[in-house]
């Protein structure tokens, strides 16, 4: 839907452009010809002018946007590998009616390219410091067709829908029943779902009051905003700048955090397990198995400083999930092995009984192995009141307005 005049600056931008299409296409989350040539098509740059261009080109490259008054950032620019990626997932033909929540501008632009003239796009978002960017955005970049509202999403877009497919873009820790009811049967919701802390853009099919998974991603995004807010509590262990280690609470019990803090610093157990893993190969899956069959499973977060120090073995911005008992906890770790690539997987454990909590994670990581490798979990989204009998067997996350279950094979 954008034209350019063929001077110097469209040259560069063009190459810019198919650089980050073949990124994408290496990566895997641009595979369908449809969506390879919405992303060629919108000059993604204009929606971050602060940004230098050749940076917004950048597949893995996310454009803080606002930041709330502590600092922690409520509004970006997804990557283009993440925009990606939901839009492979939600499966946009032609004249489809497309609600985006979470207006950045770029995305509703690719979700206008994929419904094509035929089709109609709603992006929203309750913050108008967005929206008037995103419009600002979407008229500069030729795309007048797409509305933009400014409202909360916990009530959906009454009077929009029925919606073909819901494109959220702001992580959830639950599902709002309006975004069910205005979705049409067999629809697809795509949504960045928080379950027991971890967050997975999962692709969603409407089966009448429910929601049956068509597969998930490992993902990360700022987090809701208004009715449906519910952030995650942190369980500061280190709080040394440039070396804090928090757990992350979502759901989890209180825990005794002066006893754990003091844990960190007792010498380490460490337990191998003898699985493996090749360097390109995701553990989501085995985290997400390892959330399902422990209870009191937050993520550590740790700074990299924390792992310069010796303070923890492993770090990661999207947490690492830690069994946590009483003043013990014990969390996932790797080592190299002889093999080129190959890293073994296990568990260090501190405290008392560090030793056995990370013995306990070993333990799950070998019944993965054994029985779920390969295997993608179930996740199934119910109205809150559904009774126990009529939900399948698993792990239950109780929200406020659904029961979630995620069972395995």
């Amino acid at each position: 839907m954008t034209d350019t005049t063929g001077g110097p600056d469209d040259a560069v931008e063009r190459e810019l452009r198919d650089a980050m299409v073949q990124r994408l296409i290496g990566l895997g989350t641009a595979r369908d010809s449809r969506v390879v040539a919405a992303f060629r098509s919108v000059p993604r740059h204009l929606a971050t002018p602060d940004v230098d261009r050749a940076k917004s080109y950048d597949a893995e490259f996310a454009a803080v946007t606002k930041t709330d008054a502590t600092g922690v950032d409520i509004s970006s620019v997804s990557a283009p590998r993440v925009q990606a990626l939901q839009i492979e997932q939600a499966r946009i033909e032609p004249g489809m009616t497309v609600l985006e929540i979470g207006s950045g501008g770029p995305n509703a632009a690719y979700l206008a390219e994929m419904v094509e003239e035929d089709g109609r796009v709603l992006t929203m978002d309750i913050d108008s410091d967005v929206t008037a960017r995103a419009s600002a955005f979407l008229t500069a970049a030729g795309y007048p067709n797409v509305t933009v509202l400014t409202a909360d999403a916990e009530d959906g877009a009454p009077g929009h829908g029925p919606f073909d497919r819901i494109v959220v873009t702001v992580q959830a820790a639950d599902i709002p029943p309006a975004w069910i009811h205005q979705l049409k049967e067999g629809g697809r919701l795509v949504v960045p779902l928080r379950m027991r802390g971890m967050t997975r853009t999962v692709a969603f099919v409407r089966a009448g009051d429910r929601l049956v998974s068509d597969g998930f991603e490992l993902c990360g995004f700022v987090p809701m905003q208004g009715a449906g807010e519910n952030r995650v509590r942190l369980a500061v262990l280190h709080d040394t700048e440039g070396e804090q280690v928090a757990l992350r609470l979502d759901g989890h019990p209180e825990p005794d955090t002066a006893a754990l803090a003091r844990s960190l610093f007792t010498p380490r157990a460490t337990v191998w397990s003898g699985v493996t893993l090749g360097g390109t190969e995701s553990n989501e899956h085995l985290d997400l198995w390892l959330t399902t069959a422990l209870d009191n499973l937050p993520l550590m977060a740790a700074e990299p400083g924390a792992r310069e120090r010796g303070l923890v073995a492993s770090a990661s911005p999207l947490g690492i999930p830690t069994l946590v008992e009483g003043s013990s906890f014990a969390y996932r770790t790797v080592r190299a092995t002889d093999v080129e690539d190959r890293y073994e997987l296990g568990a260090i454990g501190h405290g008392p009984h560090g030793q056995q909590l990370a013995q306990r994670l070993v333990s799950e990581i070998r019944i993965w192995d054994r029985e779920h490798r390969g295997d993608q979990a179930r996740i199934e989204v119910h109205p809150a009141g559904t009774p126990d009998h009529q939900l399948p067997a698993g792990r239950r996350i109780e929200r406020r307005h659904t029961r979630v279950t995620i069972t395995w094979p």
